[in-house]
């Protein structure tokens, strides 16, 4: 059965008190994704981390949620590799390519650290344009695009799958502020990294890469689970799949955490946050500049009458949880499908 809005709103303690506005950073947690950690953590503690069955039951985990994120991205379980975070997902992408200074990267001049550290680390010339003029930077010399899907300071889409279509090129995409908020064809790009303990609501340090052709990445940064067997020298048979990126071990209290809060979105999450973000960019347009455009996914960044900072604590005061973007004069909001109307209306009431 459908859980109701209200059903929704409930499973989420931190609602009680606060107009939480900052799944752009982190979503709020609901209850059933804290009893499943709590659970595993007290078998864990009663039963130990080791032995057969342990193991055996971790790995079985791995497997039914790889497949959970299939699902979720539109891609098969065999391109889903289980990482740390978007940035450890861009950092396998761009470690496995192998590019050098002869190379060219277009990407814009507003991405996250978390991709264009990676970026910068490649080895590659990369080239950087505004979110809306992607396509223009594309040269004869591009070897790859690393774009977000949503960009995490204006909240605009890159409109990643024209980039794709039009160049034709590989494309790394930032999933970061995308998956959750907005439908995912993951598997419509190269390379789709995401982070799930944003608007996913999953534990913390929890995250995936969607490859869409693992046997054509190499594997530059193996964990254990880049092999299905090893000589003393360090070769290996490399494993079948995404699931040779894998970051590493995950402990079954974040499996079993994650697995939960995927379990608990309802189907009509993506019609929720494109209504209630289209309600608060409305009401937030008439009083402010608002940067980002109509009909894009949950957040929502706006330049105050005020320094962002104390206004962002002014907030933060009357427990409405936003965030101020360093350096740019913006305030953030993000709107998931758990936000109300009356958060808004508490958030327009602490601007005032």
């Amino acid at each position: 059965m459908t859980p109701s809005f209200e059903e929704i709103r409930a499973s989420f303690p931190v609602l009680d008190r606060f107009a939480y506005l900052n799944a752009g950073t982190n979503g709020p947690l609901a209850r059933p994704t804290v009893e499943a950690i709590v659970a595993e953590q007290l078998l864990d503690t009663a039963q130990g981390r080791g032995g057969e069955p342990y193991f055996s039951r971790a790995l079985e985990m791995r497997s039914v949620l790889r497949e959970k994120l299939a699902s979720l991205l539109s891609a098969e379980p065999s391109q889903v590799s289980l990482t740390r975070s978007t940035t450890d997902g861009c950092n396998i992408v761009l470690a496995g390519l192998e590019l050098g200074p002869d190379d060219e990267i277009v990407t814009s001049d507003v991405e996250h650290f978390g991709l264009i550290g990676p970026l910068a680390a490649s080895g590659a010339r990369v080239i950087t344009a505004p979110e809306d003029r992607i396509l223009e930077a594309v040269t004869d010399r591009t070897k790859l695009v690393a774009i977000s899907h949503v960009s995490w300071v204006s909240g605009n889409s890159l409109e990643a799958e024209r980039v794709k279509s039009e160049t034709g090129l590989p494309i790394l995409v930032d999933g970061a502020q995308s998956a959750g908020a907005i439908p995912v064809d993951a598997g419509a790009f190269d390379f789709y990294a995401i982070s799930c303990q944003k608007w996913l609501c999953g534990p913390d340090v929890t995250g995936a890469l969607v490859v869409a052709k693992p046997d054509e990445l190499r594997v530059a940064l193996p964990s254990y689970f880049a092999q299905t067997e090893h000589r003393p020298d360090g070769s290996y048979e490399v494993r079948e799949g995404a699931e040779r990126f894998d970051s590493g071990w995950i402990g079954t209290p974040s499996l079993a955490g994650l697995t939960a809060a995927l379990d608990a979105a309802p189907a009509w999450r993506f019609e929720r946050v494109a209504e209630i973000a289209g309600a608060c960019r409305s009401a937030l347009a008439e009083r402010f500049e608002v940067v980002t455009k109509p009909d894009q996914a949950g957040l929502v960044s706006f330049r105050p009458e005020g320094d962002p900072v104390e206004i962002v604590e002014r907030l933060r005061a009357r427990d409405v949880i936003v965030r101020e973007l360093p350096g740019r004069n913006l305030i953030r909001v993000s709107c998931g499908y758990w936000t109300s109307e009356q958060d808004i209306e508490r958030l327009l009431a602490g601007l005032a």
